[in-house]
């Protein structure tokens, strides 16, 4: 979930938005009523979290526009005014089967600053923009990302190619060629995205009339088309594989260079052997929304007035209220009316690509309406249901666990193979599933095991008195594959392989496990943490379910710990095997 920094002196260069410092409490509210918690707000910028579904909130320049909707400063336009451009792309039947789909837009005019100071904190400000949408729409640039260009250095028309590896530019911040081949292995945003090009053996490629590279997406830009200060025009080039998402990216950039007075004209993208695309289109979406789904999931029964009142101040418009006269039509998922009800017809901004259902119309309805009107009451809805078998099992492992005295905690799946394996002496269950880009020495991969990670609460928490009893049912990661286990550790005086037995045969016990059918085989010396003697498997019907014992002093010291400790590790796939549910 992306942070954004907004800073006052941008948001006040924006028409209209100086409530943000001036009145605090106002834009707080509004940024949580839709979902977007506020973390700062001092007299010199504003930090708030942007939720994923409200990609139109990254900027400032778009915040900004939605926020004068909803504070009823004014009311903003659901379209977008888009000249007719006379400007081309030429697209090579190449692209097909490596970036297929590029969309473009060409933005003159756009005040970047009063001074250079400004226009820096603009550049900045933009380059933030793209990386967020690339970040969230984009899925790190695999499904669209995004090229910012400046257009006086480029001469059109445009043309997207494929090129091989041994072709050559000038990558940004470089001042030499480098071919493809080495920007993907040399370059650090290359080497970043190369996994995007894996097993390509041409690339795509966006020109000018000169055969000047404008941008090798989705990997980096020319270093000729660099946006400098003295940027006042824009060439935007999306290119990527979901359509969604390539025009989501291509009208939210548009959409904040407007902010800042840029005029926005169109481009043709020319294809050889299908119709061609005007992009981008500016033309808001009119949705169909039920009356009776409005009024089953809020509760309540708006009036014409208040839809209206509450879909535009999210920025929509409500365009007017009909009875159905043709019954529900297939093709529409968006109307389920019969004949005789009430439908909306609702219009909003094309931007907002979060909208993909009538819950999420709804849902802004809510929001403008307000959530502190709506009535409090129990839902009417009924849904039958029963409980997962899986769910089941950890329910019932989770009260024997408390039967105990244990109290549950919660460690992050991530470890490293210093606490999974070298110190706990345990052997790697299949492939070890490793973090491309760890960022901690002891986040480096998924863990296999959790008593590892119950040792670091207990070594965190040495200080505090005993007894410590604690376990964790959880996520474990096998040759890349999830699986649950739980595990349980006490540190306390006395605590030794008979208490660890004791527990394992409660926990067999209240499982429906007959203990006939269970077999304690010692486990081998330098297999796990436990003690030479004082560790045992768990076999039931073939089957080793789990281990337990005895911590090996040696181990404990490792972790800084000096008080006995007994512990155990089972395998909830492998109880499902061999318990029954007595509920079942």
């Amino acid at each position: 979930m992306p942070t954004i920094t907004l800073e006052h002196s941008i948001l006040e260069y924006i028409q209209g938005i100086n409530s943000v410092k001036h009145e605090p409490r106002l834009w707080d509210n509004w940024l949580t009523e839709i979902g977007c918690p506020v973390e700062i707000n001092n007299d010199d910028h504003i930090d708030i979290e942007v939720f994923p579904d409200r990609p139109d909130l990254l900027s400032h320049e778009t915040l900004a526009k939605a926020s004068r909707s909803f504070l009823n400063y004014n009311i903003e336009d659901t379209s977008m005014n888009i000249k007719k451009g006379a400007n081309i792309i030429d697209v090579d039947k190449s692209l097909e089967e490596v970036r297929p789909i590029i969309m473009s837009a060409i933005v003159r005019g756009v005040k970047t600053g009063k001074n250079i100071a400004d226009k820096e904190k603009f550049i900045q400000s933009l380059m933030d923009h793209q990386e967020k949408l690339h970040l969230t729409l984009g899925r790190k640039r695999k499904l669209s990302s995004i090229g910012v260009h400046d257009l006086t250095k480029i001469k059109p028309p445009f043309k997207v190619k494929t090129v091989r590896s041994s072709f050559k530019f000038v990558p940004l911040s470089e001042n030499s060629e480098m071919s493809i081949a080495e920007i993907l292995n040399k370059h650090p945003k290359g080497i970043e995205y190369a996994h995007l090009m894996k097993d390509l053996e041409v690339f795509p490629i966006i020109l000018d009339s000169e055969d000047n590279v404008i941008s090798f997406p989705p990997i980096i830009n020319g270093e000729q088309t660099t946006v400098t200060t003295e940027t006042n025009d824009f060439f935007i080039d999306v290119t990527g594989w979901d359509e969604r998402a390539c025009e989501a990216c291509l009208l939210l950039i548009c959409l904040a260079l407007e902010e800042r007075g840029g005029v926005i004209e169109d481009l043709e993208i020319v294809y050889p052997d299908k119709n061609n695309i005007i992009t981008p289109n500016g033309e808001p979406i009119n949705y169909k929304v039920p009356k009776k789904l409005i009024q089953k999931i809020l509760g309540v029964e708006l009036d014409n007035s208040q839809i209206k009142n509450s879909i535009t101040k999210m920025g929509g418009r409500l365009i007017e209220s009909r009875t159905v006269t043709n019954g529900p039509n297939k093709a529409e998922r968006w109307s389920d009316c019969v004949i005789g009800e009430i439908e909306y017809i609702i219009s909003m901004p094309r931007w907002r690509s979060d909208i993909m259902h009538p819950i999420d119309i709804v849902e802004d309805i809510a929001i403008g309406f307000g959530y502190e009107k709506l009535p409090e009451q129990m839902s009417s809805i009924h849904l039958d249901s029963i409980p997962l078998r899986s769910a089941q099992m950890n329910r019932r492992i989770r009260a024997s666990l408390r039967a105990l005295g244990l109290q549950e905690v919660q460690s992050l799946t991530l470890s490293n193979e210093r606490d999974q394996f070298e110190r706990t002496r345990w052997r790697e269950k299949g492939k070890i599933t490793k973090i491309a880009n760890p960022i901690s020495q002891d986040h480096t991969i998924l863990r296999q095991y959790i008593l590892p990670c119950l040792l670091q609460i207990l070594s965190a928490n040495r200080h505090q008195e005993l007894p410590q009893r604690i376990y964790e049912l959880g996520h474990v990661v096998n040759d890349s594959k999830n699986n649950y286990t739980f595990s349980w550790s006490c540190a306390e005086v006395g605590g030794g392989f008979t208490a660890a037995k004791g527990f394992a045969q409660s926990i067999i016990r209240d499982l429906g496990i007959a203990i006939d059918e269970v077999l304690f085989e010692p486990t081998e010396e330098g297999d796990g943490p436990w003690l030479l003697g004082r560790g045992a498997k768990i076999i039931v019907q073939g089957i080793e379910i789990g281990q337990f014992g005895e911590i090996d002093p040696i181990v404990s010291e490792k972790y800084g710990l000096k008080t006995p400790i007994h512990g155990g590790e089972f395998d909830i796939k492998e109880i499902n095997n061999v318990a029954s549910d007595p509920l079942i």
